[in-house]
């Protein structure tokens, strides 16, 4: 089976960042995407709000960097959730459990974050499923890296370009 979601949106509140018993951060938010489409000639917009939660260092690095209304692509998996309410009423919804994310705000609006961070895979986090919080036992594949300005280069000028003589009964197409 496969199960894998990758959605685009804005963060419709702050992260809510806790730590399990065994000090591995889990933080919570949620995400709106929406989707335009034209019904009967008029115009519509839909907007879809979905749970989201982040383990481990992506936890603490998406509690860091962002914010409410902060542009952001999140992959992961579908996560289905039931629990008893106060009243006795069961009560499930489904929520995204982040694997992979990629902050979308312009440079100036994450303080200057590195916009890429891959969640490591374990076997703690695919326990997860089962509610068991556990630490997890992992190699980092991608460590997150301080943003670096990019050095400007300056465009050559007309006449430092090399001039190339073509025949065009050379070109073979």
């Amino acid at each position: 089976m496969y199960n894998k979601v990758i959605l685009v949106g804005n963060l419709t509140r702050d992260i809510e960042l806790r730590y399990s018993q065994s000090g591995m951060g889990i933080a919570s938010t949620a995400i709106a995407t929406s989707r335009k489409f034209t019904s009967n000639g008029e115009k519509k917009e839909e907007v879809c709000f979905v749970d989201i939660t982040f383990f481990a260092r992506s936890a603490e690095i998406a509690n860091q960097y962002l914010r409410k209304g902060s542009k952001i692509l999140v992959e992961g998996r579908l996560n289905f959730d039931q629990w008893v309410d106060q009243n006795g009423q069961k009560r499930s919804k489904h929520s995204v459990v982040v694997e992979t994310m990629q902050m979308l705000d312009s440079k100036g609006d994450n303080q200057g974050a590195n916009n890429n961070y891959q969640a490591p895979q374990d076997k703690a986090q695919q326990s997860q499923q089962q509610q068991s919080y556990q630490q997890p036992s992992y190699q980092q594949k991608q460590q997150p890296q301080s943003y670096q300005k990019p050095v400007a280069q300056e465009m050559p000028s007309s006449n430092s370009v090399p001039v190339i003589d073509i025949d065009e009964d050379e070109i073979p197409f």
